[in-house]
């Protein structure tokens, strides 16, 4: 199928000439309400918004407060190609007569694509159709259990949820992170709630009953993931603290690396500029979206405590041990978000399960992405923060941010 698909979208692209399509150059500008098909019919929708900037074309994928810039834009004949800017993905399209689009939206993993069709129609703000029934409040804190599609598994996430009406926004908290930011609407005791950021789709729907208990969840992930789900209502949920989950031996002696940065030059925690100084060491991936907010944080917090002593150095795990694509999609992570810290590339690929043995050994895993390691000023670990709760959680982004201010504050004062 997705030899099939990718045939049939490079054959339309070869086939086009190059010309504006429908007397207009490029995208009209206005709202787009768009639709990744999945096989099961569960189709995952998203909104963005096309508009001139600058002088050329630009998108912003929209899913509640977020509005995601995306500012490639190609077009050749009919056809119009959207280079994402994160995740290796993109969505290429034909216009329809009716000046909608449709095609594919793809996504590279570590050896093969995923491939869902996609259609947008266009001058249509709406993400999910208003109901007929008067909206339940689905407003609070909720205990999740999520599982598995053969219910062999389970895990504990938190949902928080804010309602306007019918208009339902949140996300649900993990150990690891956060689903960032969901929008949707209450249609009577249904919930519906979806994400696009350009890497990862999501769809999530349950019922909410009379006994105020949310059942018959079901959680819809990319072209095929898929999980249950059922929620009470808590206002004391909480997961576990993200400063206990990853273990390391803590006798042994300060921590050491060595890896190529973007532009292929060593880099060793051993050098000068590192000595005597706090260091955070960021252990992530361009592919991962808490990274994504985390590095956003990072970045300022750098320019902020870098003149104070402060170190930070970005240790990229990425889908694949081939260093040119890593460097690639290491190069535009780091440019979005203006980084200045060196970002590393261990060459050491996310789904290695002997990644931490094979880089950091003096940790007993990786747990999750992204993970923070705070270092003293003698280099040796402090603490170990795992995950990260992005700005769509709110009061948890911002006491987390305080969080992390007070463990660097303390490490200067020693």
């Amino acid at each position: 199928m997705v030899r099939v698909y990718l045939g049939l979208i490079l054959l339309l692209f070869s086939c086009s000439t190059e010309k504006t399509f429908a007397g207009r150059p490029g995208l009209p500008n206005g709202q787009w309400r768009a639709v990744l098909q999945r096989k099961d019919g569960h189709s995952i929708v998203f909104n963005f918004e096309s508009k001139d900037s600058a002088g050329k074309k630009v998108l912003y994928i929209r899913n509640a407060a977020e509005r995601l810039l995306v500012d490639n834009i190609g077009y050749q004949g009919d056809s119009v190609l959207i280079r994402l800017p994160f995740f290796e993905s993109q969505l290429r399209a034909v216009v329809t007569p009716e000046g909608n689009l449709r095609g594919v939206w793809l996504k590279r993993g570590a050896d093969n694509y995923q491939v869902m069709p996609f259609e947008a129609a266009y001058n249509n703000a709406q993400r999910f159709a208003a109901g007929s029934g008067v909206p339940k409040g689905v407003a609070g804190r909720w205990r999740a259990v999520f599982r598995s599609a053969r219910n062999e598994d389970s895990s504990l996430r938190v949902g928080e949820f804010q309602q306007e009406g019918d208009r339902v926004t949140g996300t649900f908290l993990d150990p690891t992170g956060d689903f960032r930011y969901l929008e949707g609407v209450m249609d009577g005791d249904s919930l519906r709630l979806s994400c696009f950021d350009g890497g990862h789709a999501f769809y999530f729907t349950a019922r909410l009953e009379e006994d105020g208990k949310l059942s018959g969840g079901q959680y819809f992930s990319g072209a095929a993931g898929y999980e249950t789900w059922t929620a009470v209502k808590d206002a004391s949920a909480a997961l576990p603290d993200e400063f206990t989950l990853t273990k390391w031996n803590k006798d042994a002696g300060p921590l050491a690396f060595t890896f190529k940065d973007i532009g292929g030059r060593m880099v060793s925690l051993s050098e000068k500029r590192f000595s005597g100084k706090v260091v955070l060491i960021q252990i992530m991936g361009s592919w991962c979206p808490n990274c994504m907010d985390e590095t956003r944080f990072l970045s300022a917090f750098y320019n902020e405590y870098h003149p104070k002593g402060v170190e930070i150095i970005g240790l990229a795990y990425e889908r694949t041990t081939d260093f040119a694509r890593s460097q690639a999609s290491l190069r535009s992570f780091q440019q979005r978000f203006q980084v200045k810290y060196p970002m590393l590339i261990t060459g050491v690929a996310v789904g290695d399960p002997r990644r931490a043995e094979k880089t950091l050994p003096q940790l007993q895993e990786i747990v999750g992405f992204p993970t923070t390691i705070f270092l003293d000023k003698t280099g040796k670990i402090s603490r170990i923060h795992t995950g990260f709760s992005g700005p769509g959680t709110g009061n948890h982004y911002e006491e987390q941010q305080q969080e992390i201010r007070q463990t660097v504050d303390e490490l200067l004062k020693n």
